[in-house]
């Protein structure tokens, strides 16, 4: 075997070598890694919403049992769920600001559609009785608590891979790999991070 074949296995190997080293010194690796992890806590909130579209047909259906009058809350939900669905933001899309406040502006109409639903059982008394409609009430409050639980993990991975993307040296290898920094879930106040939505479950 020559001298010639045995150096070029290793000075491609040192290459390679070197590139990774080079690629882990600048924030490469630890940027792909966050980028994992928004989108993996991403995976999450939709799941957690995807839980609640899934309770709101039934909760309807018990409702309408006691107070099929209140065809107006059901027009609401329905339009509501359907304006919800027909936005799915992939992990892609979560570099848009509009997708990203279209998402949560869907959401946010479900949850005051779902609202209004819930306050229907407080004129209805044996509404309020139904265990089927307690089981549904226990499921949804649980299921808002785990959203904003997502929504927390959310919020806290993107400040993070957005803060990663903004810092010197980082940033300079975020701008050559075209990673910009996300938008993330916009609220009025820390309360709305820490707290679920209220959906006036009554006494």
């Amino acid at each position: 075997m020559s001298r010639k074949s045995i150096l070029k296995p290793l000075m491609l190997s040192t290459v390679l070598g070197m590139s990774a080293m080079s690629l882990s010194g600048c924030g490469y690796n630890n940027l792909q890694a966050q980028d994992e992890q928004v989108t993996a806590a991403w995976s999450e909130v939709v799941n957690q919403y995807q839980r609640r579209d899934d309770l709101v047909p039934n909760l309807v259906k018990v409702v309408k049992q006691y107070a099929d009058q209140e065809q107006e809350v059901f027009t609401q939900v329905a339009a509501a769920r359907s304006r919800a669905g027909s936005i799915q933001l992939t992990p892609e899309a979560l570099n848009d600001p509009q997708a990203m406040e279209n998402y949560q502006a869907a959401q946010a109409e479900m949850t005051g559609a779902l609202s209004r639903l819930m306050a229907v059982s407080e004129r209805y008394p044996e509404l309020k009785s139904d265990k089927l409609f307690q089981d549904l009430q226990a499921q949804l409050e649980g299921t808002e608590n785990r959203i904003t639980v997502a929504r927390n993990r959310y919020i806290q991975e993107v400040q993070s891979y957005n803060t990663t993307v903004r810092q010197f040296p980082t940033n300079i290898t975020a701008k050559v790999f075209g990673m910009d920094t996300k938008p993330n879930f916009t609220v009025e106040n820390e309360t709305q991070i820490s707290t679920a939505p209220d959906v006036d479950f009554g006494e």
